[in-house]
């Protein structure tokens, strides 16, 4: 059995659930307190990072690499373009939304409101919290702009550049930070991603002492 080692609300990890539920293969989910750095899951990846995925004989660390592997060993259905300028273009925007939507936005919203709680880190900085609320206007609008000339995220095919919008922005939907009326293309961008079978274990999460908002597993919000 693949095993998958993960935190639930951890946009990384949630990439590489996607991929996996989209290409149909099954994987068993192990929580892991990657904050606790117990030797085990050193030996796994020494960088004390999540996810891990344990496929093929294989331990695999990063989700970029992870996703690729999975990707070049199971083609179908295919999430990376034929032409090498669509690939480009969809690394392009999986490393906008790892980058600088996950050091602008995620982490200042994300790991300040519930990673510090749950790895006993203290509270929230207020003024990363406003930083992240202000900057998450700016990656919506933007997201807007794209998909006002496309049909998804990098081209007319859906990618693993939607995936990976799609995990950050399920995550900061679970603690209700996403502003949905904001943008009525990317409303219905996520609409339309949410209701995929990938989706389905993603929006049974539950993370103790943080229930989701009511409109969270709503394919109709």
């Amino acid at each position: 059995m693949n095993r998958l080692y993960h935190v639930p609300l951890s946009p990384f990890c949630r990439k590489v659930r996607l991929v996996l539920g989209e290409k149909r293969i099954e994987v068993e989910l192990v929580e892991e307190r990657y904050w606790e750095r117990a030797p085990d899951f050193l030996r796994r990846n020494p960088a004390a990072k999540v996810p891990v995925l344990r496929m093929d004989g294989r331990t695999m660390a990063e989700s970029h690499a992870i996703c690729e592997y999975i990707e070049e060993v199971h083609p179908d259905p295919r999430l990376m373009p034929a032409s090498a300028g669509e690939r480009y273009e969809v690394r392009r925007l999986t490393g906008w939304f790892d980058d600088k939507f996950h050091s602008e936005v995620t982490s200042k919203l994300l790991y300040e409101r519930v990673n510090k709680k749950v790895s006993g880190q203290g509270y929230p900085d207020s003024r990363n919290v406003k930083a992240g609320a202000q900057a998450i206007k700016y990656h919506l609008d933007y997201m807007g702009w794209l998909l006002d000339q496309r049909r998804w995220l990098a081209g007319d095919t859906m990618t693993l550049a939607d995936f990976t919008a799609a995990a950050h922005l399920s995550s900061l939907d679970y603690i209700s930070d996403v502003d949905w009326n904001r943008n009525a293309n990317v409303k219905d961008w996520y609409a339309k991603i949410k209701s995929r079978p990938a989706f389905r274990s993603i929006l049974a999460d539950q993370v103790p002492g943080f229930p989701p908002p009511a409109h969270y597993a709503n394919l109709d919000f």
